[in-house]
């Protein structure tokens, strides 16, 4: 194994142990660290974090040359560039939301109150709303109406909870469900599509047909049934769909590593003696790698419906804010449309950050196309 393997093993190994500390030894309701108790979505989101860091950002640091061309081949499109700063920013704000929300209340946001306590229903600031449906204004009151403030600069909620600060926890069980599905997927298809396509025969033949069973039975109808056995949460479901939905991913990964294993590499690697293991690890796996990100950023917009939907439908875990649960609290039948800030900023986030994988992954696609540069 290369050093980076050795180190990633090496931080896996160590993020391992101190998992096994905390679940068995400190328990899972203590805290392991201060007033830090993860959760075992955290965990596996830590997990995906190591291998996002040493099998994307690495490699596309280590090999500048490659990076700098894919890059200039992705910068001539203005919406791309566009759909990957929403996609950074979409990144950073889930990793660091907890940060980001003690900074705001620290500088007097999100903590607006009145004399009485908590301020539901409060508006956004720069709107306003009547006194009679919020008779307890942490802003303004002026005319009759209750004007927004900048301690809530985008409302509040019914249970008079900070929408941004809401807005900003959904964000990262979004970014947890994004990338920890990916992370569980990408490896069992990668290596289930390379396998049928270099052994071909009856190995294709048995995988392929295992591929066609799976994709009869949605992942969607699985969580649902694992749901009513074991109750709704985030952490299942990212299991299920990250364990059942690569079926797709892997019928493309398939086709393009056909066309490797017919190219003219792959048979003098053959022809001089190279083993199938070494064959698979350093001809197939390096050239259909853009083909997985491409298609894993293209299959994110749909998790993220998946979760919200889930949440919406009240399928999930109540205790995890979520854009769904958001969603599902601004379009009850007392605060929409009057209250229609509880709604309008996570469906808000939702369509932006959906069509800005949708559009990058587009344009991925062309980017990362090796074919392009014939």
């Amino acid at each position: 194994m290369g050093r980076r393997t050795w180190a990633f093993v090496s931080l896996l190994a160590a993020l391992a142990l101190v998992f096994s500390y905390d679940y068995f030894v400190i328990g899972t309701n203590d805290p392991i660290l201060g007033a830090w108790n993860p959760t075992r979505l955290d965990w596996l989101f830590g997990a995906s974090v190591l291998v996002a860091v040493f099998y994307l950002l690495v490699p596309l640091a280590r090999n500048r040359r490659l990076t700098r061309l894919y890059w200039n081949r992705l910068r001539t499109n203005r919406l791309a560039i566009a759909s990957l700063g929403f996609v950074l920013l979409f990144v950073l704000v889930g990793l660091f939301a907890p940060v980001l929300i003690d900074l705001l209340e620290a500088i007097g946001v999100t903590t607006g109150q009145t004399r009485y306590g908590i301020a539901p229903y409060q508006p956004p600031y720069g709107t306003s709303i009547s006194t009679g449906l919020a008779p307890l204004c942490a802003g303004e009151v002026a005319n009759g109406l209750c004007r927004g403030t900048y301690h809530h600069p985008l409302g509040t909620t019914t249970g008079g909870q900070d929408v941004l600060a809401q807005l900003l926890v959904g964000t990262r069980i979004a970014l947890h469900v994004a990338l920890i599905t990916a992370t569980l997927l990408v490896p069992i298809a990668t290596l289930v599509g390379t396998t049928a396509a270099y052994f071909g025969g009856r190995v294709d033949s048995l995988l392929m047909r295992y591929v066609d069973l799976q994709q009869v039975i949605p992942a969607f109808f699985v969580y649902l049934i694992v749901q009513f056995i074991y109750g709704g949460s985030v952490f299942l479901l990212v299991l299920v769909f990250g364990l059942l939905n690569w079926g797709g991913v892997t019928r493309l990964v398939r086709s393009d590593a056909l066309e490797e294993v017919e190219s003219g590499y792959v048979k003098a690697a053959e022809s001089a003696g190279r083993g199938r293991l070494r064959i698979v690890r350093r001809h197939l796996l390096p050239n259909v790698s853009s083909t997985v990100l491409t298609a894993v950023t293209l299959q994110i917009p749909t998790l993220l419906i998946i979760e919200t939907t889930v949440s919406y439908l009240n399928l999930g875990a109540r205790t995890q804010t979520t854009w769904g649960l958001l969603i599902a609290g601004g379009f009850t039948e007392n605060t929409f449309p009057s209250q229609w800030w509880i709604a309008a900023f996570p469906v808000l986030a939702l369509i932006l950050t959906t069509v800005s994988f949708s559009v990058l992954g587009d344009a991925l696609r062309d980017a990362l196309d090796p074919r392009g540069e014939q």
